[in-house]
């Protein structure tokens, strides 16, 4: 099977988008599929930095395109001359490639199918405009699919609301090893948070939390880690150092995974204000690394949390309440010498093979549907 896969941003560029379509494309790789990756020519966080128009990554074919507009939308009309030849194309993320991939499907024999990735409600802002564009243009755009996979459940009960006939649950696939283990074996008053700087991470209300904790004069860290968007590293050295908290706060930007391996080496308790999530994929390594999760109840990680457990909610809006949830959780580390594995056995259900093959058998199912000349989308 020749698969096409479309993603705004990929290798070596990190993220959580990012790593999704880079294991998925290894993993059907080492399946024996031809894989390409269209995606775009520069980095989001680092504009100007152009990257180079082709190359191949652990046998998967790159091809990077240019775009114009917004980083939030941006346009790159050439993805039409890179999909010839598919047997699938798979879209990744609610953007101008869903919707063109979709309005363009009658140019193609192929069959598409896409996965959200919390869609475009990452914030707050322009929140009724968004509601009129999903339910108009991505409900018109999302019928063309053969699948649209929901990569939780959240996503699955907004996505459902518009595409009834085609929506799909298959929750995010997650690296258990590259982490697994790497929290410090003994309990540690040392926190991690992992993720890039955008708005919906909320790291103001994260310090303010913090700043509360540290009230009790015991020695408590946090080490932020995730590379700048919205935050860049000195707006958030200057919140930090607003609060006093310099001596306590440290932020990593760009860390690769053997920094972030020994960040965790030291770390016992995973901390995250934000309140929006499509999944949480490093919820899921900081559970496989050992690390007990402290974190915002937004509605992904409060279905998480529900379902599987290993999780502590909290409101990060209430500073104090926060505060408090980040220390009963390590009391209750401390005095539980057993609960480092329950965390990590909770991280196994979301190994790469099992979610790679469930992927495999949809494309399948879409492919001989396509070649049968069905033209209705598979139903649930």
């Amino acid at each position: 099977m020749k698969i096409i896969h479309v993603v705004r941003q990929y290798w070596p560029l990190v993220g959580g988008l990012e790593e999704f379509v880079a294991r998925l494309a290894r993993e059907q790789r080492l399946a024996g599929a031809s894989v390409r990756v269209v995606t775009l020519d520069e980095s989001f966080s680092r504009r100007g930095l152009k990257l180079a128009p082709m190359e191949t990554h652990e046998g998967v074919e790159i091809v990077r395109i240019p775009f114009y507009g917004s980083t939030r939308y941006p346009i790159a009309p050439q993805v039409l001359g890179q999909l010839a030849g598919a047997d699938l194309i798979h879209v990744h993320a609610v953007d101008f490639f869903f919707d063109f991939v979709a309005l363009t499907r009658g140019l193609r024999q192929c069959p598409i199918v896409a996965t959200t990735h919390g869609g475009f409600f990452h914030t707050a802002k322009h929140t009724l405009l968004k509601r009129i564009w999903f339910h108009t243009i991505t409900r018109l755009t999302a019928s063309a699919y053969r699948a649209v996979v929901a990569s939780s459940l959240s996503d699955f009960e907004t996505f459902s609301a518009i595409a009834p006939r085609n929506a799909r649950l298959i929750e995010n696939g997650v690296d258990i090893e590259k982490f697994k283990g790497a929290a410090s074996p003994l309990p540690s008053r040392s926190l991690l948070t992992i993720g890039r700087f955008s708005l919906n991470k909320k790291l103001d209300l994260l310090l303010e939390s913090f700043r509360q904790l540290v009230r009790d004069g015991e020695d408590w860290r946090l080490d932020i880690v995730g590379m700048e968007s919205d935050w860049t590293r000195e707006d958030l050295r200057r919140e930090i150092a607003a609060r006093g908290l310099e001596q306590r706060v440290t932020v990593h930007v760009g860390a690769d995974n053997a920094a972030i391996a020994r960040l965790m080496s030291r770390a016992s308790l995973f901390v995250s204000a934000s309140d929006y999530e499509g999944f949480g994929i490093v919820l899921v390594e900081a559970l496989s690394a050992g690390l007990l999760p402290v974190v915002h109840g937004n509605e992904a990680f409060r279905s998480f949390a529900a379902r599987r457990g290993g999780v502590r909610i909290c409101d990060y809006t209430d500073p104090m309440a926060s505060a408090e949830a980040i220390r009963a959780a390590f009391v209750d580390l401390a005095g539980a010498p057993h609960m480092r594995d329950d965390l990590i056995k909770i991280s196994e259900g979301y190994a790469w093979p099992q979610v790679a093959r469930t992927y495999l058998e949809l494309y399948r199912e879409c492919v001989e549907a396509s070649s049968r000349g069905l033209q209705k989308p598979i139903p649930i």
